[in-house]
């Protein structure tokens, strides 16, 4: 598997990319995604942005965004970690 593919309009992440943009180990993110603690968005850029999309992770603590092309490559990628407060909501909505 290539870091990132579009398959039947489903977007594909390697896990280990959202780990390491999380801080965490790959299997404590599968945990934390199954217990719902880290959960995410996919929007698909439209005007400017067509061919683009954005996802973003979120943990109790950190944003991970990342920006891709139609092909899949990385455009983009930022974290905002908030040490030891959680996440505020703000964060939390689209293009935040």
């Amino acid at each position: 598997m290539k870091p990132i593919e579009f398959e039947n309009g489903a977007v594909q992440i390697d896990a280990a990319i959202v780990a390491e943009g999380l801080g965490l180990a790959p299997s404590l993110l599968r945990k934390e995604m199954r217990a719902g603690r880290i959960t995410s968005l996919a929007e698909r850029g439209v005007d400017a942005d067509l061919g683009r999309h954005r996802l973003t992770f979120f943990s109790e603590h950190r944003r991970f965004r990342v920006v891709v092309d139609q092909t899949g490559a990385i455009i983009q990628r930022s974290a905002v970690d908030f040490g030891d407060a959680r996440l505020p909501k703000s964060a939390r909505k689209p293009g935040g």
